[in-house]
């Protein structure tokens, strides 16, 4: 317990570096980049002591190191600034977002998942057969489709032809359909809370149903990307040592395979799985802008034709820490699979 202890506080305090070292890149970048924030936010004929003022404001006007500390600082109270555009905090824009990204990336690795695993299994068990070939296939059509291509036809075939389906947008996320589920009573029927299970059906049906689309055309690379290492882990561990004796021993072919050889797969599976959803949170950008997804990849996208930097940062910082996060967790699930990397 003590080495994973040491393993864990290690991983944490690396990945705080990255996180310093995410915030220290944007922030030079946002100072050697051409343009100048003084003049995004003052009018177009704004003289030279309006401009002053402004730059004085927004502590243009100090020295850089000076700028970089006081950033930090105020990241260490919450405080991302203020957007040059809407003239809000950028920090309530960014985590108002930060769940429709989240939605979309637990819900792409989750087909993901679900898809590719049984598929990496047949296709190693029924190696050189139909299945195989199948399976290969689409792996091969998985990796090679672009995302914003695979979005636009899928949009063209499900939605606008068929009509199956929602063409884009988000009416309802996943917080507020289950928040909707409990309708919280006054006083006067004793705080009650009956279940609003009608309203909470609807919501969860418009809710999957605007994700369905977007879901599947993030995940398929992903899906692809699990088929192919599964079925590579499959046929290594088919081949052990350990799996001819279970079969010497007279185990069902079944216990052989789903016991002993697929859970020894899994461990590289994991730690693929945990870095491809930490970059399904910030890789969700096209497949966002073709869905008209309300998620930080919209508002990066937005906050860049806008020049608007402190909102850039800010968002770009989330989705930074959040892949950091996400690795943390998957080196400790790993070191749970696998002691040995703590040696």
């Amino acid at each position: 317990m003590a080495s994973f202890g040491r393993f864990l506080t290690k991983r944490v305090l690396q990945g705080l570096g990255v996180v310093l070292g995410v915030i220290t890149v944007l922030f030079v970048l946002r100072y050697i980049t051409p343009g100048n924030p003084v003049d995004v936010i003052a009018p177009l004929d704004a003289g030279p002591e309006t401009r002053r003022r402004i730059a004085e404001n927004l502590g243009l006007d100090q020295p850089l190191y000076v700028q970089y500390f006081d950033y930090i600082v105020s990241l260490l109270q919450g405080d991302m600034g203020y957007s040059y555009r809407s003239r809000t905090a950028v920090a309530p824009r960014v985590f108002a977002k930060l769940p429709a990204t989240l939605e979309l990336a637990v819900a792409s690795t989750l087909v993901a998942v679900v898809i590719s695993i049984p598929l990496g299994v047949v296709s190693a068990t029924r190696r050189h057969e139909f299945p195989d070939y199948v399976a290969t296939l689409f792996s091969l059509l998985g990796i090679s489709t672009p995302n914003f291509w695979l979005g636009v036809m899928l949009v063209v075939l499900l939605a606008v032809q068929f009509q199956v389906f929602p063409t884009s947008s988000r009416p309802v996320g996943f917080l507020e359909t289950v928040g909707n589920l409990v309708v919280v009573s006054g006083p006067e029927q004793g705080w009650a809370l009956p279940l609003n299970v009608d309203g909470f059906v609807a919501d969860a049906r418009n809710w999957l149903f605007h994700l369905f689309l977007p879901a599947v055309t993030l995940g398929t690379y992903f899906t692809a990307l699990i088929t192919r290492l599964t079925r590579s882990g499959m046929l290594d561990q088919l081949g052990q040592g350990y799996v001819q004796a279970a079969r010497a021993k007279g185990l069902p072919e079944t216990l052989v395979r789903y016991r002993h050889a697929l859970r020894n797969t899994l461990i590289p599976v994991i730690t693929v799985v945990g870095l491809q959803l930490g970059t399904l949170i910030g890789g969700a950008v096209i497949t966002e802008a073709v869905f008209d997804w309300p998620g930080l990849g919209s508002l990066v996208i937005d906050a860049i034709n806008n020049r608007d930097w402190p909102l850039i940062q800010g968002s770009l910082v989330v989705i930074g820490s959040g892949f950091v996060f996400v690795n943390i967790v998957v080196d400790a699930l790993y070191a749970r699979l696998n002691p040995q990397v703590m040696e």
